[in-house]
């Protein structure tokens, strides 16, 4: 009796902070006292009933529970839906989770009194929850991936809590930006799954060791595709080399939300994904030395990085990074009930440390004041210290690690951009795209009447052009309006890329363009009427304009559009986007690239878009407006 009852509880551990988040969106903002304690009694009994559970589980001889909660969709080939897992990894993140959590609930109530957004602090710290707890119970990849979405927009909005600055909205985008990376990851994994497996596998089945191994018999380089694509989503988001500088970026935001997420719980989840699909890729020579030359690069780096930096926050964040950086090497080695004992007591000192931040630098100011001692002459000029000093420089600037991603990945995108602006701007812009659109459709309506070759290229074709639309869309700097209707216009080209394949129906091409359409209006609208209202609305200014504050529900209901647009769980277009791939072969790897890059650049211009137009310090001069650096 005993299991059946533990199985029937874990959608619980969703629901509860669902029902909070909800009750907390419906109490007015200057209530403070409802919306806490809103909090407290949410994530409270989520712990109680965690702890709970986890005592009957242990009594019932720790067994593995799974269960299938929800089919979303269904057809012979292919199934969609939503599961749960439960077994020794689940469980210590839960019991870390749900305590620290709680922690940081009672912390903040103080900490963000009459704070401006205390309201939006705390609805944001119950989605996270609603994420973190979705992850960690998830029985499939595409379970998995809800959460990390939901946690990808909470760091965004987390980080860029202190709206009207500019540093947090800047390095908001730009932590986004890295996390996109890591879902483009996950996509291509979800992907190659479908096609390693012919169905929605479940976390449970990689639990065998002998069906692994038959089925990557004959599947070797596919198999190692995706172990190297779950280590590029592992280390983005625990913060491993080369993008361990968005760690320290990330801590923008209210202390306890630095502490929850980058101290904790969120920078561990990269470790939880490896441990997750630790029997797959275990037996992976190829996949294994980089995970470990990857946490072994990462500490020492990390470590040194760590030790001269200036900020307590910054010290802290590269100090975690490099004990993941140690607990990725214990998991590669298969030492994985040392990697859940390591990331626990991590989690736990790095919340503590975070939260006595504030408290430490006031400490060691006055330290500093009263009993600093000058250093004794030493010779400079040895090789020892030339060594030294080099190392030092190289840590001060944090081994240049942002100019990773502005080289790879940032400056390619705007050149390109700024070469789109010759022949895709303003109205022209607009013609063009619209008339290109309307010959695809052509193309698609006389399909038969091509030669078989045209029609085989096509697809690729177009889905190459939704990517050049959408890179457009990113570089956009005068008209958010045009630059959300070439988001649009990606999503209608990918939907006529993908209508070339005669195993998509009718009925996925509408499930997948409903969503787009009714989001593409709706944010569409919002601009137009803030347009109406605003004598000055572009994307020229980079620190933004701040039209949250004359008008914060036009901005929500423009956000919502957003996560719309770009796919978010679980919105028709998610669910869209999720059957367009299972459609893609594994010999179109080129195609499947370039929708996936397609997916995670719509998300960044629509997130660039929303930070430029209603984030940032107000154009209007009869606002407070910080300095560029507070």
């Amino acid at each position: 009796m005993t299991m059946p009852l533990l199985t029937s509880l874990l959608g619980l551990f969703i629901i509860i902070p669902l029902i909070g988040f909800g009750l907390t969106m419906l109490v007015p903002k200057k209530n403070e006292d409802a919306i806490s304690w809103i909090a407290y009694s949410t994530v409270g009994s989520h712990m109680v009933l965690a702890w709970i559970f986890l005592v009957l589980w242990l009594f019932s001889g720790y067994p593995t529970l799974e269960t299938i909660e929800l089919i979303l969709y269904n057809t012979e080939s292919y199934k969609f839906f939503i599961s749960f897992y439960f077994d020794k990894i689940t469980a210590v993140y839960l019991f870390v989770g749900s305590f620290l959590c709680f922690l940081v609930t009672v912390y903040s109530r103080w900490y963000l009194h009459r704070e401006r957004g205390y309201k939006r602090f705390f609805n944001t710290i119950l989605f996270f929850f609603i994420g973190y707890n979705i992850i960690i119970f998830s029985g499939n990849f595409e379970t998995l991936f809800i959460g990390w979405e939901v946690l990808g927009i909470t760091s965004f909005l987390l980080i860029g809590f202190y709206r009207e600055r500019y540093l947090p909205v800047k390095n908001a985008l730009k932590v986004f930006t890295v996390f996109r990376v890591a879902d483009m990851g996950l996509i291509l994994v979800i992907w190659m799954s479908h096609h390693l497996w012919h169905e929605n596998i479940t976390f449970s089945k990689l639990m065998h060791p002998e069906l692994v191994a038959q089925t990557l018999e004959g599947n070797t380089t596919l198999g190692i595709l995706i172990g190297l694509m779950l280590l590029l989503a592992a280390a983005v988001k625990s913060g491993q080399l080369p993008f361990s500088s968005w760690v320290p970026r990330a801590m923008e935001g209210p202390t306890p939300s630095s502490a929850i997420f980058y101290g904790s719980l969120s920078v561990h989840l990269g470790v939880f994904l490896l441990l997750r699909t630790f029997p797959f890729w275990e037996n992976q020579i190829v996949v294994v030395a980089p995970v470990i030359l990857l946490g072994v690069g990462t500490a020492v780096v990390a470590t040194l990085i760590s030790r001269v930096q200036s900020s307590i926050k910054t010290q802290i964040a590269y100090s975690s990074v490099a004990q993941i950086g140690i607990i990725f090497v214990e998991v590669a080695l298969g030492f994985y009930d040392l990697a859940l004992i390591h990331l626990a007591g991590n989690a736990f000192l790095r919340t503590y440390q975070l939260l006595v931040s504030p408290s430490a630098v006031t400490f060691l100011l006055r330290d500093q004041f009263y009993n600093f001692v000058p250093r004794e002459y030493i010779d400079k000029h040895s090789t020892s210290k030339q060594i030294e000093y080099a190392a030092y420089m190289l840590s001060v600037k944090e081994f240049n690690l942002d100019s990773f991603m502005y080289f790879f990945f940032w400056d390619p995108v705007k050149w390109i951009g700024r070469k789109l602006n010759l022949v895709l701007s303003g109205t022209g812009g607009f013609i063009i795209a619209t008339t290109l659109f309307l010959v695809g459709l052509a193309c698609l309506y006389y399909e038969q009447s091509l030669p078989v070759g045209v029609q085989q290229f096509l697809p690729t074709l177009f889905a190459f052009i939704a990517l050049i639309v959408v890179l457009k869309s990113f570089s956009e700097r005068m008209s958010p309006q045009l630059s959300w209707y070439f988001v649009i216009m990606n999503h209608l080209w990918v939907a006529l890329a993908i209508s070339f394949y005669d195993e998509v129906t009718t009925r996925e091409i509408v499930i997948y363009i409903s969503g787009i359409l009714l989001s593409g209006l709706v944010g569409y609208a919002c601009l137009a009427q803030l347009k109406s209202l605003e004598p000055k609305v572009d994307l020229k200014e980079p620190q933004g304009q701040g039209h949250v504050y004359e008008y914060p529900t036009q901005a929500f209901i423009f956000l919502l559009a957003c996560l719309g647009l770009m796919g978010f769980p679980i919105t028709p277009s998610f669910l869209g986007i999720d059957l367009i791939f299972t459609h893609i072969h594994t010999d179109q790897i080129v195609f499947a690239f370039i929708l996936a890059l397609s997916f995670i650049i719509v998300g960044l211009s629509l997130v660039r878009i929303y930070s430029r137009v209603y984030l940032g310090p107000h154009v209007k001069t009869y606002h407070a407006v910080p300095f560029k650096n507070s």
